[in-house]
């Protein structure tokens, strides 16, 4: 338990920060239902443990977990506030973000430790002008990770990683493109529509079309955190209306978007 109890009994606004590579959101939350990311996910208790339970699983209580892209899991953090870091998988994968745990258990799509950076994850969530420096934060870890590991990706993933980007700024400055068809990135790699899907669902973890989703979504987080309404946020990312996208963020994020995107630190 960490003895701040200053900070630690009164909750901060909810922080999320949602870069080219990597997106990062850091508040208080209470259980999330059973979800899949379409990125490696790496979850540490700012100050607590938390309880984790992957599909067809017991619950485990841990300080921090890497989940690898596709993988299903729930957690409950019981209030407590909990830093979830998303890297895209042409950044980074499990393996990498695997040097910044210790005393690590492989689990079944999942490694659990204790966080080495803990501190600079308590800064971020205590600091109320944290948004404007969570993005550097982040980039540091993710590129010591880097360091650690490097990640070899098929040149024709990578070439079509990019081109679901294409478009969008460093930061996700205004652009309400969506990623190609999975025929056309199939074409642009000159594989087979079956043979790319398979390529990319090697190297990826998820599909292509479940991950273009996974991209969607986060174009319209990036819309909340810039300071667009929800309904505006699900019509620039390309969703029919917010409902749907309210559904999307539900099945992505295994809880209400209401709740997740309200009244975020900007």
């Amino acid at each position: 338990m960490y003895d701040s109890a200053a900070v630690h009994d009164r909750q901060l606004r909810p922080l999320w920060h949602v870069g080219d590579k990597r997106m990062l959101f850091a508040g208080c939350l209470g259980r999330n239902a059973l979800h899949t990311h379409s990125a490696t996910v790496l979850l540490a208790g700012v100050y607590d443990e938390f309880s984790l339970r992957l599909k067809d699983s017991d619950w485990l209580s841990c300080r921090a977990a890497i989940i690898r892209a596709g993988t299903a899991y729930e957690f409950d953090a019981r209030g407590q506030p909990l830093s979830v870091i998303y890297v895209e998988p042409d950044e980074i994968g499990a393996e990498g973000l695997g040097s910044l745990l210790r005393d690590t258990s492989e689990l079944s799509g999942a490694v659990v430790g204790a966080f080495l950076e803990r501190r600079s994850i308590r800064a971020i969530y205590e600091d109320s002008a944290s948004a404007c420096w969570a993005g550097e934060a982040v980039t540091d870890l993710v590129r010591f990770a880097q360091r650690q590991c490097s990640r070899v990706l098929d040149r024709r993933i990578r070439a079509a990683l990019q081109g679901m980007t294409a478009g969008h700024g460093a930061e996700y400055e205004g652009t309400s493109a969506l990623p190609p068809r999975v025929s056309s990135a199939a074409i642009a790699s000159e594989l087979s529509v079956s043979r790319f899907q398979h390529l990319f669902r090697e190297h990826v973890g998820v599909s292509y079309n479940r991950y273009s989703a996974w991209r969607r979504m986060r174009t319209a987080v990036a819309e909340v955190v810039r300071g667009t309404n929800l309904t505006a946020a699900a019509h620039a990312a390309g969703y029919y209306d917010q409902p749907h996208f309210s559904r999307e963020f539900h099945r992505i994020f295994g809880a209400p978007a209401s709740k997740s995107l309200s009244n975020v630190r900007s």
